[in-house]
């Protein structure tokens, strides 16, 4: 019995692991970093790669297991893994960025690179929880650590600006959060999210007390996600935040509210989709709208990209919308897709940032081609995949959404998708028209100096051809990893996903 009870605990313990190497990790940077001189902070940069590879492999490990753990709060499925393994990755990118912008800025980097994987350790989290607490808890400590993060350049108006105006509505979001799940409770007497699904097959599901609570959710997580009318925050915190740090946001944070989002409504309330798809439809509708519209007129780049982002979560709430196992594969592969392509984005920006000059303007970046063709090259890269141009990652993305909206009989939602894409179009190709038909604009740091954000882009540039141009195996493990948390919820939901 002893033996029995010991695998059982080991086996327990087994998905934190993750999740325990990302928290030692940060506390072991805060630890190095005392003894650590500001001018040789790249070490800490490379010690939290190291760190982050260790986390990386043993999640490797968790790929096929299946179960929960510590009494339902901990999920155990391909899913938590799929999200695990994007969000280490996105984060590795992230740190290889800041290596070098973290010391000509005068970023302490110690205190950095410990919020990163504390705010990381949120978001994974978010991906692996199996209960509205644990949900919550993950939703605090990755907010806490990005609001931190956004107002990390103490003595730039703008960065000071974003961590207040983040905080203050971030604030509001968590309180609709909490408020729903209060509700939740009140009407199902449980915070189990299997327990919750297996309630709705009952009376339950037209509960007025359980409905709203998931309009509250949904109010919080909108929020998290840049979706209208809850994107306020995201223009100013994208514009003033140290751009390492924006991308982080753009990236990484969703990619943790996604997996929470997902989970709670695709996975375990998509008996009562009936009662949600509808206000996802409407939102998904007006984010895509919004989102490109306003970028038409932006000439700031981070703001371009702060309005494009908001965007994006429109076509991905489009799959949510149609809420099925091959919009939820859809949505697993967007979202990789997205994270590079959106990553390897900021990587430019970073590049054309100098101490002392932001060269985030539009107008920073004509002639680009001239003086750098490389690095205009893989820009160009990386916005005709957020315009959705074949064969690169983006396409393939929006492709399979569409689809998967469009088998469900949302005809017009694809329709005014599609011309969001178009739409879309003018305001990334006015990029590259900057940099190859104008002259003038900013001058880059030599890149020679800066190895590691070489690095990021060369991954991000692969990364987004290769997932565009070999869809299959990627699209088949997001359509796996998504089918794994579908199909174990209930007998009723492994037929629908059969």
């Amino acid at each position: 019995m002893a033996q029995l009870n010991l695998a059982a605990i080991s086996y327990s313990w087994l998905p934190i692991c993750p999740l325990a190497i990302v928290a030692v990790s940060a506390m072991i940077v805060l630890l190095v970093g005392v003894h650590v001189r500001d001018d040789e902070s790249e070490s800490l940069g490379a010690l939290t790669l190291v760190l982050l590879s260790f986390a990386f492999m043993f999640t490797l490990g968790l790929l096929g297991r299946s179960g929960i753990a510590f009494a339902g709060a901990i999920s155990i499925d391909n899913f938590a893994t799929f999200f695990e393994l994007t969000i280490l990755l996105s984060v590795a990118l992230v740190v290889l960025m800041s290596i070098e912008y973290a010391p000509a800025l005068g970023i302490s980097a110690a205190e950095y690179y410990a919020l990163l994987l504390f705010s990381t350790l949120g978001m994974m989290l978010m991906a692996t929880a199996g209960d509205l607490i644990v949900i919550f808890v993950g939703f605090e400590l990755m907010s806490i650590g990005v609001y931190v993060l956004a107002g990390f350049l103490r003595r730039n108006v703008k960065s000071s600006e974003a961590a207040i105006k983040y905080f203050i509505l971030g604030a509001f979001s968590t309180g609709f959060l909490l408020y729903g799940i209060a509700l939740i409770y009140g009407a199902t007497g449980t915070i189990k999210l299997a327990a919750i699904s297996a309630a709705l097959a009952g009376p339950l599901a037209t509960n007025p007390l359980l409905l709203s609570g998931l309009g509250l959710l949904l109010i919080g997580f909108a929020f998290k996600v840049a979706a209208v009318p809850f994107h306020m925050w995201t223009p100013d915190a994208y514009e003033g935040a140290p751009t390492p740090v924006t991308a982080f946001m753009a990236v990484g944070v969703k990619l943790g509210a996604f997996a929470a989002f997902l989970r709670i409504f695709m996975v375990h309330l998509n008996l009562a989709s009936a009662h949600w798809s509808w206000v996802l439809w409407v939102i998904a509708a007006l984010t895509m709208t919004l989102g490109n519209l306003s970028a038409l007129v932006q000439t700031n780049i981070k703001r371009m990209l702060a309005y494009s982002a908001i965007a994006h979560a429109g076509y991905i709430l489009v799959g949510m919308a149609a809420a099925g196992p091959q919009a939820g594969g859809a949505i697993l592969y967007y979202l990789l897709g997205y994270a590079f392509t959106n990553l390897g984005a900021f990587a430019v920006v970073i590049a054309l940032e100098r101490r002392g000059t932001a060269g985030d303007r539009i107008s920073d970046y004509r002639g680009l081609a001239a003086r750098h063709p490389a690095l205009a090259g893989v820009m160009t890269l990386f916005l005709l995949s957020l315009t959705g141009v074949p064969p690169l990652a983006g396409f393939l993305g929006k492709f399979y959404i569409f689809s998967a909206a469009l088998n469900m009989g949302m005809i017009w939602l694809v329709i005014i998708a599609v011309l969001n894409s178009v739409v879309s179009a003018y305001y990334y190709i006015r990029v590259i028209v900057a940099m190859y038909m104008q002259e003038g604009g900013a001058e880059p740091s030599p890149l020679d100096s800066r190895p590691a954000l070489i690095a990021a882009l060369t991954v991000a540039a692969i990364a987004t051809v290769l997932i565009g141009l070999y869809p299959n195996p990627y699209m088949a493990g997001a359509l796996h990893a998504f089918t794994s948390a579908f199909g174990a919820v209930s007998p009723t939901a492994a037929l629908l996903v059969r």
